[in-house]
């Protein structure tokens, strides 16, 4: 194509574009209806926009979640697969399980309807309540760490205090077997943990696992939390232990709420 034709064809798409500008500006100042007409064309097309937008974000964080997922699942069917073998090799092939209970502990999986992850006292709002079994003081749980504690109940929903939160705190055992102290928050990071009143004389190791000890009447053993960092002295006697949590509270959408039916007869013991 000659350098005329192509100045040509340019003045040409330059022309038409200045005029549909000019359309668009008289249709948009010539009249109320018009003008109507052209606002909710322009925010349906913004909308398909956003909405566009908002699917491609659903999609990510749903392939996200289903690697979560894949990963838990894979976890299950290892231990399984070992419980299985144990089992085998002590004749106990033909134990029954009851669906949703391990001994004194059944379990509810919810939904959670809303979070609370920017204050110093976080919250969960979660789409169960008295109807479905819930009751105060009942944990609340993922596949990667205990995230909460049921303060009050209606119905058809619970109020949980997060695990981000200063006033609470879990009864955490550094590995399976070592010392045993309380893991809270730190109150800046929202993976950041500290368990404290390790006693001195314990070998650290960075990068340890850190498990719900069972001493409380809320949480079960042995659930992992995270991983050991940095450690300080504390008055020449303990340790406090940075902790990374396994939980990413920002991505936090279905929990399990754990049930202890016991839980009563043991404050009763204690005097509480």
């Amino acid at each position: 194509m000659r350098k005329g034709n192509i100045i040509k064809h340019v003045i040409t798409a330059a022309i038409f574009i200045a005029l549909e500008i000019a359309a668009l500006a008289m249709l948009n100042n010539n009249g109320t209806l018009q003008r109507m007409w052209f606002s909710e064309a322009a925010q349906g097309f913004m909308s398909s926009i956003w909405g566009s937008t908002q699917k491609v974000k659903d999609y990510f964080h749903l392939k996200s979640a289903n690697d979560s997922l894949a990963l838990e699942n894979h976890t299950l069917r290892v231990k399984v697969a070992q419980m299985e073998e144990a089992m085998a090799a002590y004749g106990m092939d033909q134990i029954k399980f009851t669906e949703g209970k391990t001994g004194h502990y059944s379990y509810i999986p919810a939904k959670i309807m809303k979070i609370s992850n920017n204050s110093q006292h976080n919250y969960m709002i979660i789409g169960k309540g008295s109807a479905d079994g819930v009751t105060e003081g009942a944990g609340v749980i993922t596949g990667k760490g205990a995230v909460g504690i049921i303060d009050a109940v209606s119905e058809n929903f619970s109020y949980a205090r997060s695990f981000k939160n200063h006033e609470m705190n879990i009864s955490a055992r550094l590995g399976r077997n070592g010392a045993v102290g309380p893991l809270s928050w730190n109150g800046r990071s929202s993976a950041g943990a500290i368990l404290k009143e390790i006693p001195h004389h314990v070998e650290l190791q960075p990068g340890d696992t850190v498990y719900t000890s069972g001493f409380s009447s809320i949480f079960p053993a042995d659930i992992p939390l995270g991983t050991t960092g940095k450690a300080k002295v504390v008055n020449g006697a303990t340790y406090e232990i940075d902790v990374t949590l396994f939980e990413d509270f920002a991505a936090l959408r279905h929990v399990t709420i754990v049930e202890n039916s016991g839980k009563d007869e043991i404050k009763k013991l204690e005097g509480e």
